[in-house]
Formats: C-alpha cells, sequence, structure tokens
C-alpha cells in the first residue's frame, strides 16, 4: 500500500498586489488588483498535487501563528483534504507572510516577513509518526533553523533528512531564490541525503557558478546538463529535476540520462500571474515521481501543471485536474527552442 507524500516547511501567506509597474524609490505605481492566497512551499505544493489527484493522501508539517492568517491556511488544508494535524503554532510569532507585487505579465517581486518559520524545526517534527513514502522539505534558505550549520553533516537539514531516510522514506527538496544567501554553504550539504532535488535553473546556477544561458539570452542546455552531474557528484542520489521559463530538465544519477522537454507556449493574453508557478512544477514533478512516470513524462507532466499556475494571479487557484492538465500541451502546443 501507498502512503504518500508529506510536505514540510514553509507555511504562509501571500497577499499578491497586481501593479501596473514597477516604480523606482520615490515614485508610485497603482494597484489594480488584491487578493489572499495560501503561499509557501508547503500549501502551494500539497493543495496542487490535492487538485491533480484528490485521491492522493497529503500531509503537512510546518509552523503557523495564533492568529487569523494561520487559521485561513489550515482552513484551506481542510477544504482539500490534506491533514494538517501536524502543524505546530507558535505563541511568539505569527504566521509567516509575503507581499507579492505582479505585473500583468507575470514578473513578480516578494517582499518576506518569515515569522513563525524561523521558529520551525526538526524538534516540531515526531519521526516515529512520520508515515510516508516521499519527504518533500521546502524552501533551503528560508528555514532559519534548518539552515543552520552542523558539525558533523554541514546543516540542520543535511541531518535531518538523513533521518528521514533511515527510515526507509524517500527525500525531496526544493529551494527558494535569495539574492543575499549562501547557495553552496546551505545546500550542497543537503544534497548528499535527498533522492530527488527539484529547483529552477537560478538556483542551482548558484552551486557551481555556472550561467545556464547563452550570451542571446536562450537556455545552454550543456551548462544545466553540466550543472545536474555536478549536483549528482554532491550527493543527489536518484534525480535531479530544473526548471525554467523556457524548458524543464530531468537527470537521471543511475543512468545517466539527461531528458530536456520546451515549456508549454502559452500566449501572453491569457497569463494571469507567475505567483507558485515552480511549486505547480514541483507538484507536477512529485506526482509523476509517486507514480512512476518515465522522465519525458515527468516534464511534460510537470510543465503543463506549471502552465496551468499561469491562469490564476495566486499560487493555486489555476491548478487543473491531472485529465484537464494533459490536454493544455494539445491545445497549446510548446515552444520552439533549441536544446542541445
Amino acid at each position: 500500500m501507498k502512503k504518500g507524500i508529506t510536505l514540510i516547511g514553509n507555511i504562509l501567506t501571500d497577499v499578491v498586489k497586481t501593479v501596473d509597474c514597477y516604480p523606482e524609490i520615490g515614485l508610485l505605481s497603482n494597484i489594480l488588483d488584491v487578493k489572499r492566497a495560501v503561499g509557501g512551499c508547503v500549501p502551494n505544493t500539497a493543495i496542487d498535487i490535492k487538485k491533480i489527484d484528490s485521491d492522493m493522501p497529503i500531509s503537512v508539517i510546518g509552523k503557523i501563528g495564533n492568529d487569523d492568517s494561520g487559521k485561513y491556511v489550515c482552513g484551506e488544508f481542510e477544504r482539500y483534504g490534506i491533514d494538517y494535524s501536524a502543524v505546530k503554532v507558535s505563541e511568539t510569532k505569527p504566521t509567516s507572510f509575503s507581499d507579492v507585487m505582479s505585473l500583468p505579465s507575470g514578473e513578480r517581486t516578494f517582499f518576506h516577513a518569515r515569522g513563525a518559520n524561523a521558529e520551525f524545526s526538526p524538534e516540531d517534527i515526531d519521526l516515529n509518526t512520520l508515515d510516508c513514502d516521499i519527504l518533500h522539505a521546502g524552501y533551503i534558505l528560508l528555514l532559519d533553523i534548518f539552515d543552520k550549520k552542523d558539525s558533523e553533516y554541514g546543516t540542520v537539514m543535511a541531518r535531518f533528512l538523513k533521518s528521514v531516510q533511515d527510515k526507509g522514506i524517500k527525500t525531496s527538496v526544493d529551494v527558494v531564490s535569495d539574492a543575499t544567501a549562501d547557495y553552496k554553504g546551505t545546500i550542497l550539504p543537503a544534497l548528499k541525503y535527498c533522492n530527488y532535488a527539484i529547483m529552477n535553473e537560478v538556483e542551482s546556477a548558484q552551486l557551481f557558478d555556472i550561467n545556464p544561458y547563452n550570451e542571446d539570452g536562450s537556455v545552454n542546455a550543456n551548462a544545466v546538463l553540466k550543472t545536474m552531474e555536478l549536483m549528482a557528484e554532491a550527493g543527489v542520489q536518484e534525480k535531479i529535476v530544473l526548471h525554467c521559463k523556457e524548458a524543464g530538465f530531468s537527470y537521471d544519477v543511475a543512468t545517466k540520462t539527461f531528458t530536456a522537454v520546451p515549456s508549454l507556449n502559452i500566449p501572453k493574453e491569457v497569463i494571469k500571474g507567475s505567483v507558485g508557478a515552480g511549486d505547480a512544477f514541483c507538484a507536477g514533478t512529485l506526482y509523476g515521481l509517486y507514480n512512476g512516470f518515465s522522465d519525458k513524462e515527468i516534464l511534460e507532466f510537470a510543465s503543463a501543471a506549471a502552465a496551468s499556475n499561469l491562469f490564476s494571479e495566486n499560487s493555486v487557484d489555476g491548478m487543473l485536474p491531472k485529465a484537464e492538465i494533459l490536454k493544455l500541451a494539445d491545445k497549446y502546443g510548446r515552444k520552439e527552442i533549441k536544446l542541445c
């Protein structure tokens, strides 16, 4: 019997504000729309998977504040049939939140308050009650205690992932893009204890200082492959999956097989936002990994799941059921880009 997926890490709310432009300091831009939604790795990815397949067993672990935002997130978990019984409540910190400034074209900027996520630690997780096939942790670089140094394993996250693997549970990680973070010192130790690593091209590029783009701005698939090979050498045990706007890439560690699939060619006029697109891609990837998809099938499905996210301003409302996701590639086609 399969036991499902448990997601641990960042839980927050997003206040998504659609603006007409990014102003220079001291100048004004107009807010066209404001919506509240769940945000962060745990709510976004968990709800997306449940919307893909409502029968998937999904549980979540993290930390919220004793406030209206925390109650709102838990209400969303309950609405989608997600087990949130292991979510802890902080009595000193508010629920984490982000103000998301989103342009109509989809680009966005985040202003983030760490809140209760800064308190979340391995002590909040009872390893004896973990009952899942895959544990997905995110985001590295945005979990203060998990990101701390550990004298034996490199980071607290690395030690925690090792303890999860010791229980026979496969581990997966995701990363947040942070302009000020120590990517090498914080991410690389955790890779040694990952079955799967899922992140975008900007985050992976920081690990080995390899530019994933050519001078003309096109994706350099050879550079992406080199990065993935180095991630495998760093310790990722089964699969590495990277994504960018133009394409998704996978690398099977055992067979050293590299696979690339272009993104869907979604017209700009139907795009409402891209907040949570990376989590949507991650949800599609985890769903494919859990259900034994081939690497090509994983990338095709994950890219279509990410594309569905573009039809909404927030992180989860655009996600579609599996059958509808599978129709998107036929409807829109894929981008014509060189991936070699």
